[in-house]
């Protein structure tokens, strides 16, 4: 993958305000790609340094791997998970 597509994946994730969350396959299409995939994976290989937190799977749940912490981050933005799920009105879609 180039570096302008990561590039346009870091800015779209840099850009969500805390206590909002997009998931992957709305950031991809902001970024003007057409794989969700590739937006976690440059995340998991790039995205430490970025809030990747505020990004969830199409349904509002987070990866096992991430999700305690990833819930526990939210939590302190004021968005509650309920049984691991990000309630709609967090969710754009």
């Amino acid at each position: 993958m180039d570096s302008e597509t990561v590039e346009r994946v870091r800015d779209v994730v840099r850009a969500i305000p805390p206590g909002e969350t997009l998931s992957y396959g709305e950031v991809a299409e902001l970024a003007g790609l057409r794989s969700a995939r590739l937006v976690g994976r440059i995340l998991a290989e790039d995205g430490g340094d970025l809030p990747w937190h505020r990004v969830t799977r199409a349904d509002g749940t987070a990866a096992p791997h991430i999700a305690a912490e990833q819930a526990a981050r939210l939590r302190a933005e004021g968005v509650l998970m309920v049984d691991g799920r990000l309630p709609r009105e967090h969710r754009r879609r």
